[in-house]
């Protein structure tokens, strides 16, 4: 096969480019918003960064040329500042030592909660009995909330309420709990 003078060549490869050019026109129109959108944000983005390094270099020569005070404003006080005659700590201190909150902030009197459990001796119930045996077969204790929802999906529905009773009963962690009522909700409704 002969070969095309180079001219003739280079006219056809153009024509060929032009026509799959205009076959992309299209999507290519479609893309320029996004593409000029993006451009913009990260100019902007340059140009922010361009501006901190600048305020970062006058910073540093502000520095040299005026070496900060190291006072301490009037207003500011600190704990370690204040040097009192053990009147105003005994004050803010309770009998053990521990300091008391006053105010919207005085929730508890003693550490404990105001509110009496209905069924006394519950918790105590639970922590003396043995854990159920799907805590030892998933070895309950040690895993975190991903893996427990990774094994979720093989409990029954009692094996879930006993994870759920028990969970309750030592360590009452809210995440965990929730999972749990969720998976036991599904796992019924179904």
């Amino acid at each position: 096969m002969a070969t095309a003078p180079y001219g003739v060549r280079l006219l056809v490869g153009a024509a060929v480019t032009a026509i799959e050019e205009t076959r992309k026109l299209p999507q290519t129109i479609l893309m320029y918003p996004m593409t000029f959108a993006s451009q913009v944000a990260h100019l902007v983005m340059k140009m922010q960064q361009d501006v901190a390094d600048l305020v970062n270099k006058g910073d540093e020569m502000l520095d040299q040329l005026f070496p900060p005070k190291d006072e301490q404003p009037e207003w500011a006080t600190f704990d370690e500042d204040i040097e009192g005659d053990g009147a105003d700590d005994s004050s803010r201190l309770n009998n053990d030592g521990e300091r008391l909150t006053e105010g919207r902030f005085a929730l508890f009197t003693g550490g404990e909660p105001d509110t009496a459990d209905p069924n006394p001796g519950t918790q105590a119930k639970h922590a003396k009995t043995d854990p159920p045996d799907v805590v030892a077969e998933l070895d309950y204790e040690s895993l975190t909330l991903a893996q427990l929802r990774a094994r979720l999906t093989s409990l029954r529905v009692p094996d879930l309420e006993a994870l759920l009773e028990y969970e309750g009963a030592t360590k009452s962690r809210a995440p965990f709990q929730t999972l749990l009522a969720n998976r036991i909700t599904r796992a019924t409704a179904k």
